[in-house]
């Protein structure tokens, strides 16, 4: 770690819980992040800032209008563009040392395979259970810790889950194929500083996982519901009729 990047991650590096082994720890770390909206917006910024040292940054679409109202990494001279692009632009403006893969397809199960075996955490900020069963499979499958967030009109919900640890619930323990995303937030609408709590909230669960400190949500599901200014956490167990975790 050079001067520049002392200075930079200095206020982090005080962190006893952090300290330089812990920020040089983050430097050498590996994050996929699928989806760069509501959510991925404040996680891939902050994850960048903190100094996490590669990001692989995944999503299919472009920047729209009707985005700029809650997702904060796009502005108004990205319309059009496509997010992943836009995004790391913002990304390389706001730490030039990250180092920034960036995947602009759909993320099939082969795909996902093939990339799953050198990422540290997988960080889930899609909006859709197509997408999210996906991603918890392939993390079941190798290991790979998952930090998963979801937001809609003024509730919004993370929970962390760590395949790697025995009885440890998966994405599926709590969905099921029976569930279906009924409303958009293009039908139902969502409060824009919502995404930013919660994406928020991501980031840090996931600087947690990379350097094993803290309490972790694993095992729970916290949810804040924005327009009375509640927090509830709902203890998760693993399904034991689960068709991914129970198998694995």
């Amino acid at each position: 770690m050079d001067d520049a990047q002392l200075l930079r991650y200095s206020r982090q590096i005080l962190l006893p819980q952090v300290s330089l082994t812990g920020q040089e720890k983050l430097l050498q770390s590996k994050v996929l992040i699928v989806g760069l909206g509501g959510l991925g917006s404040p996680v891939a910024m902050y994850l960048a800032a903190a100094g996490v040292g590669h990001l692989v940054l995944a999503d299919f679409d472009y920047v729209d209008l009707s985005n700029l109202q809650r997702q904060i990494m796009h502005s108004s001279a990205e319309l059009g563009q496509h997010k992943s692009v836009s995004a790391q632009k913002k990304l390389q403006a706001l730490n030039p040392n990250v180092q920034i893969t960036l995947i602009k397809q759909r993320l099939k199960e082969k795909y996902l395979k093939n990339i799953m075996s050198d990422v540290d955490v997988v960080v889930d900020c899609s909006d859709n259970f197509a997408t999210r069963f996906a991603l918890n499979a392939a993390c079941v499958r190798s290991g790979v810790a998952l930090v998963s967030g979801a937001a809609l009109r003024w509730e919004g919900q993370v929970a962390v889950f760590f395949p790697a640890e025995k009885n440890s619930p998966c994405y599926r323990c709590l969905y099921d194929d029976n569930d279906e995303q009924t409303e958009t937030c293009s039908e139902a609408g969502i409060l824009a500083p919502l995404v930013g709590v919660v994406g928020s909230i991501q980031a840090s669960e996931v600087i947690k996982v990379l350097l094993n400190i803290g309490d972790s949500l694993c095992g729970k599901l916290l949810l804040f519901y924005a327009y009375t200014g509640k927090w509830r956490i709902l203890k998760l167990h693993q399904d034991p009729t689960c068709p991914v975790c129970t198998l694995k």
